[in-house]
């Protein structure tokens, strides 16, 4: 309990965090139609948005190197304020597109602290505890972000203030800690060409994992505008997705523990594609429906990412595991992205059913690839144990670090 209560600053400066910045993302979507910006546009603020978070990725734990963990997070909780707070000064979609990098930059800058902190002072006593409860904190938070779409008038430059008070709001209980910051890390090496070698599945399963979630989470308040939801309705729909993503990962781990993670891989892309498919030309219908839809599209994609990232560190040295995780965001990255900008082009050219298409056919790709490797493989020893990731950083792989020899299950790459 006193561990809990000493980390109770870092949960709360991460809450905040995910609370603006996890709102911002539905607002431009929402306030640019009101502005009359284009899809496409919109779809590339979507895109400037995980560009920033991949820049800032790279960059987080060299300049933690630098300055520390403290100073890092002001640097980059700030530049996220300015990102927020500058979008009513000039309404224009390529200087959102810029000020979206910086809330992007935000993000991966500021996720990158603390786990770091975490990882400088949990141990394999604590290490589970407390990161199921950060992890509870990160979905509560990212879905309370959602649903504040329904509250914040997208015309008013008072939601843009509301979410920068947020995020400057996150600085205040790290700064006022009186726990010792951690000794600086060593920033991980990036080596994405070596890791695809590694696990050619665990690399596509996480690059598709970076086209879905992104493509919903920028593209999903355009295509709940197109299928007539009220703002209301949009933020219940962002957030059900997560919460049917929240409420599949343990099961999914279950799974992936004790069979082969390529056939668990196989079954969820299967799993996306029926889901998408059936959800692209169900239209304007029930409420109902739609929200249905969105719990089993959750269910379906959000573990992806853990069972991929699980099935490649199986075939990664202890030593390794930073380097691969960190390699592994690089490639989550490409798929972020692109995905917006594509999706929301489709969108604008062939209507919302595109929407659930374009994911859809993304996730026949990966079942059509994990049919593949599961014929053409190779027998390893040393199975890691499933992981819910809860953020996707270069630090990740030093907080969920695993003896892989302690696990005595085999496994077919």
């Amino acid at each position: 309990m006193r561990l809990l209560i000493s980390f109770v600053a870092l949960f709360l400066s991460i809450s905040l965090l995910q609370l603006s910045s996890g709102a911002i993302g539905p607002l431009d979507a929402l306030a640019g139609l009101h502005n009359g910006f284009s899809k496409a546009s919109i779809g590339l603020m979507g895109s400037a948005h995980f560009l920033g978070f991949f820049i800032g990725c790279w960059w987080a734990p060299r300049l933690l190197g630098k300055v520390g963990h403290a100073r890092t997070f002001a640097i980059f909780s700030s530049l996220g304020a300015i990102g927020a707070i500058a979008h009513p000064l000039i309404p224009d979609p390529n200087v959102w597109a810029g000020l979206r990098i910086l809330t992007g930059l935000c993000v991966a800058g500021c996720y990158t602290v603390v786990e770091a902190w975490f990882q400088a002072k949990l141990t394999k006593q604590n290490r589970g505890r407390v990161m199921g409860i950060y992890r509870v904190v990160d979905i509560v938070s990212s879905s309370g972000a959602q649903l504040m779409i329904g509250l914040l008038d997208p015309v008013s430059y008072v939601s843009y203030n509301i979410l920068a008070i947020m995020c400057c709001t996150c600085l205040l209980p790290l700064a006022l800690t009186t726990s010792s910051q951690p000794v600086t890390p060593q920033a991980p090496r990036l080596k994405p060409i070596a890791t695809i070698l590694l696990s050619p599945l665990g690399a596509a399963g996480v690059l598709i994992a970076g086209l879905t979630s992104s493509a919903f989470r920028m593209v999903g308040p355009l295509y709940a505008q197109e299928i007539s939801l009220t703002a209301t309705q949009t933020g219940y729909f962002l957030a059900t997705v997560m919460l049917g993503g929240a409420l599949a990962q343990y099961p999914a781990g279950w799974l992936a523990d004790q069979y082969d993670r390529r056939q668990v891989l196989l079954g969820l892309s299967l799993m996306s594609a029926l889901v998408c498919f059936p959800l692209a030309w169900i239209g304007q219908t029930t409420f109902f429906l739609i929200i249905t839809g969105a719990i089993l599209f959750g269910v379906a994609t959000w573990p992806i990412f853990s069972v991929s990232a699980a099935h490649t560190n199986d075939f990664a040295d202890p030593e390794k595991s930073v380097e691969v995780n960190a390699s592994l965001m690089f490639i989550y990255g490409v798929g972020a992205i692109f995905s917006p900008l594509i999706a929301s082009v489709l969108l604008d050219r062939f209507g919302p059913s595109s929407f659930y298409v374009f994911i859809g056919f993304a996730h026949v790709a990966l079942l059509a690839y994990s049919v593949y490797r599961r014929r053409k493989g190779r027998i390893v020893e040393n199975r890691t144990r499933y992981t819910i990731f809860p953020r996707t950083t270069f630090q990740i792989g030093r907080l969920l670090r695993r003896d892989p020899r302690k696990d005595e299950e085999t496994v077919i790459k």
